[in-house]
């Protein structure tokens, strides 16, 4: 292996470890040389992906327990540090869903989804980054830091039935680019990826894998980005937000100004805006809107075409979104 791609001796935690994309991710880390430290609810699960590591000739223990709690983030730092003498590595993955559409969604099913998914990247985020910046100024210059985020597509279109997954992960995008804008000077790198994968969270969407010799959804392809954003290769990729499945990896443009309105050009005597140049404005928007009933201006749809395989949409006809 490319020295650049190695990951000899450094200390990775993985959240979520005890199957699908974080079982595959960890796999992957430890096949590189890194050294882990397993995170999943207590069970059978996750100490079968730390024996299956070991079993190999890598390194793993298990630092059970829920993402979404301040105690869980504290232990598993510590135990890296307890374990292997240090901390290089998180991968945020942990997650659940509970699929609802917004009219019909209870409290508690919005709250668990936003618990795991965002409150658990931000709880290990904290304690992570507090580490590496003490350690930055006990040196006095960068350390060795990379985080790797589980966004997804969905806070991309929108998905409809998953108001609180979509939420969730739309928070986990902007917290990629908080962590990296305010770390990077520590020498940590925070990066996202929006995966497809045939896992169990998401085996209603996807339904079983093909006859085909090759699954373009098995998560072991998704695998080798997180191991790339991990390594030394990966040195000045911050910030960033990539789509991946299969053979497909995409990096995605951040939000841009589609369009300006400026009252003075819209009837307003002071340039200020008042409801009727308001309107003036915004009635172009409103007939072409019209034209696509149920399209949403901010979604993205773009991610639609790079492959056959969704999760749970159906690529929109020509002309039919924005």
């Amino acid at each position: 292996m490319d020295d650049a791609l190695a990951l000899d001796g450094r200390a990775a935690i993985v959240t979520g470890a005890g199957n699908g994309l974080g079982r595959a991710e960890a796999l992957a880390l430890a096949a590189a040389g890194a050294r882990l430290i397993l995170n999943d609810l207590p069970g059978d699960a996750v100490q079968q992906v730390a024996e299956e590591i070991r079993a190999a000739g890598g390194q793993a223990a298990v630092s059970a327990g829920d993402a979404g709690e301040w105690s869980t983030g504290q232990r598993l730092v510590t135990a890296a540090l307890g374990a292997y003498g240090g901390l290089d590595i998180l991968v945020n993955n942990a997650g659940v869903l509970r699929d609802r559409m917004i009219f019909t969604m209870s409290a508690e099913e919005w709250d668990l989804v936003m618990r795991v998914h965002l409150r658990g990247h931000f709880v290990t985020t904290r304690f992570a980054t507090a580490h590496w910046r003490e350690q930055s100024k006990r040196a006095g210059g960068p350390t060795y830091g990379r985080i790797v985020n589980t966004s997804s597509e969905a806070f991309l279109l929108g998905s409809p039935g998953q108001p609180n997954y979509a939420a969730a992960k739309a928070g986990i995008a902007a917290l990629t680019v908080t962590t990296a804008r305010s770390c990077a000077r520590y020498g940590v790198l925070t990066n996202a990826i929006c995966p497809r994968a045939r896992t169990a969270m998401t085996a209603d969407l996807m339904g079983p894998p093909p006859d085909a010799a090759v699954d373009p959804l098995d998560p072991r392809h998704v695998a080798p980005l997180v191991v790339h954003l991990a390594s030394p290769a990966a040195a000045g990729i911050n910030g960033e937000v990539f789509v991946v499945h299969g053979g497909v990896a995409a990096v995605m443009r951040p939000p841009a100004v589609r369009e300006v309105f400026l009252a003075a050009e819209h009837g307003s005597a002071d340039g200020m805006w008042t409801l009727e140049s308001v309107r003036r404005a915004l009635g172009p928007m409103s007939a072409a809107s019209a034209a696509a009933p149920g399209a949403a201006g901010f979604a993205c749809e773009d991610t639609l075409a790079l492959a056959t395989e969704t999760i749970g949409f159906t690529a929109p006809e020509a002309g039919g979104g924005r």
